[in-house]
């Protein structure tokens, strides 16, 4: 347990008192590296997570290799992960593409899946090889087969806020397609800023919008990079609209290899200390996490960019050093 007295616990009105942290840095963090990450050391570091009090921990990816290299070894790492699955109510999601994907994870025992949808024809064509209404009708079968065998299915909508290439995405644009993701039967939406251009305002505007055409708070996800410095600000408008999930990184690892001008994920350190001083209980144990960062950044042979990892490192610790 922290013996630290920093940040000092100060609530705020209209926040939530809990908010579940969807971790990701061990698919959306680790597919972006450059050099594959050994097997084991994803097991580990999905261990570690999970024993800092990380509940929900996104695993692998069932795409195809040729897509995401650095994630080829699904079907070796899911099976080392068992006995997190087992104990202490520890979800452990997966992505999957299309039916393919679904055949390979539920062969394996996956009870909790993702798609990945596009709120733009341009990023869907780059990222799946389709139009939006195509990739639309790829999910159907798989969300379909999903539920019928009582599997929690994620749905993500990427390029939410903003697009590399079209610029600007209409809010009613995004609204449409995320009530078509949800209407297939997804049980959550999460909500990407990939390239991390969404200020607090506009967070709300969307929130409110998907509120208007049905789709509910509780079932809402939000996922901020920080590219221009606002996930914080963002995560908090947020929350202060009701939003409960909140996606993270560990260390904040993480980009999009299909949008070259998408940095690294909210950093899951820093997200824990903005809720512990809201006094919005997490149950992630903030030292052990630090320390899980920093052992991962041995192994990368670089230092965590996360502000609240490089704050809490003992003075002595090194990027270079494996434990």
């Amino acid at each position: 347990m922290s013996t630290r007295s920093l940040p000092m616990e100060v609530p705020a009105p209209g926040l939530p008192d809990r908010v579940r942290i969807h971790e990701v840095g061990a698919r959306d963090g680790l597919q972006n590296e450059k050099e594959t990450v050994p097997t084991p050391v994803k097991a580990e570091f999905i261990r570690r997570l999970a024993e800092a009090g990380l509940t929900t921990i996104e695993a692998t990816s069932f795409v195809h290799p040729k897509w995401v290299p650095q994630l080829a070894d699904a079907e070796e790492l899911f099976p080392l992960l068992g006995d997190i699955a087992d104990v202490g109510g520890v979800s452990l999601p997966v992505l999957v593409p299309n039916e393919r994907g679904l055949d390979r994870a539920l062969a394996l025992g996956a009870r909790s899946i993702a798609v990945f949808g596009s709120a733009t024809e341009t990023f869907a064509a780059r990222n799946l090889n389709r139009t939006v209404a195509e990739s639309l009708a790829m999910f159907e079968p798989v969300v379909a087969r999903a539920k019928a065998d009582r599997v929690q299915v994620r749905g993500y909508l990427s390029m939410c806020f903003g697009d590399p290439w079209e610029g600007a995405v209409p809010v009613a644009q995004v609204v449409g397609v995320a009530k078509a993701l949800m209407d297939l039967g997804c049980d959550e939406l999460s909500l990407g800023d990939t390239i991390g251009v969404a200020t607090p305002g506009h967070v709300s505007a969307l929130l409110t919008a998907l509120n208007e055409a049905g789709v509910a708070t509780p079932s809402i996800g939000v996922h901020f990079h920080d590219t221009y410095g606002q996930a914080l600000s963002n995560t908090l408008a947020a929350l202060q609209h009701g939003v409960t999930t909140v996606d993270a990184s560990a260390g904040g690892l993480g980009g999009c290899p299909y949008a070259k001008s998408a940095t690294g994920n909210l950093a899951t350190e820093d997200l824990v200390w903005m809720l512990d001083g809201l006094g919005i209980e997490t149950g992630v144990d903030l030292d052990a996490l630090t320390a899980t960062s920093l052992w991962l950044a041995g192994h990368l042979g670089r230092p965590s960019p996360s502000r609240t990892v490089r704050a809490l490192a003992p003075s002595s610790s090194s990027a270079s050093h494996k434990e």
